[in-house]
């Protein structure tokens, strides 16, 4: 039976970031050395990296990182296996049917497509999506944090979709019932079989916050 499993992407200089945001860089601010002590400089966006989302990312009228109890953060976790889709191909309420039977008061989901062995590639971009019908069945359900191994929940531009309107209409769904969404998780397959897993994504303390990176840790209970 494994103990903790990471399941968070490395945070390094020129990352992935989704299109727009800020770009990573570590590097050096003080050296052992020179200086006494070995300190790295951080200049990043706050959905960097593996992160959530909070209802704030989606409307100014909707709560902030702070403003939401930890209790959305850690908790039992049931695996939606979802691995073998096309690229941008919908996730829809009927492959979400065998984790709904799973699910227990303030379960967390986890969206396992696959996605995050494409990380650092053009086709990671071209992600499976959460369709709006099956974001408001997980709602239904209530359940109020959903984590996925890819850039986003809803479809992400690529290059020629400019003039695309996506809406995100996933986010709208599960952040509009004060719920947060966790992204870029990796290896997810260590907890494919697992009979219970808890999920812990804690993020940075940021006031006013629309999100922050999280170290994604699962274990085995």
């Amino acid at each position: 039976m494994p103990g903790w499993i990471d399941l968070s992407v490395p945070v390094v200089t020129g990352m992935p970031v989704y299109p727009g945001d800020p770009d990573v860089e570590v590097s050096p601010a003080l050296r052992a050395p020179r200086d006494g002590v070995n300190v790295l400089q951080l200049h990043m966006g706050s959905q960097s990296g593996t992160h959530v989302d909070a209802p704030y990312h989606m409307d100014d009228a909707w709560p902030r990182l702070d403003e939401l109890p930890l209790e959305r953060f850690a908790g039992h976790a049931v695996v939606a296996d979802v691995r073998g889709l096309p690229a941008r191909a919908p996730i829809t309420l009927e492959l979400l049917a065998p984790a709904l039977r799973q699910l227990r008061p303030g379960s967390l989901v986890l969206l396992a497509t696959g996605w995050s062995a494409y990380w650092g590639s053009d086709h990671y971009l071209a992600h499976p999506w959460l369709t709006p019908e099956a974001a408001e069945a997980l709602v239904a359900a209530r359940v109020r944090t959903v984590a996925v191994d890819a850039l986003s929940v809803d479809p992400t531009p690529q290059p020629g979709d400019a003039t695309a309107d996506f809406g995100l209409p996933a986010h709208r769904v599960v952040c509009g019932a004060g719920g947060v969404i966790a992204e870029n998780l990796t290896g997810l397959d260590q907890v494919m079989g697992l009979p219970d897993v808890e999920l812990f994504l804690f993020p940075l303390r940021l006031p006013g916050a629309d999100g922050a990176p999280v170290r994604a840790v699962a274990r085995a209970v």
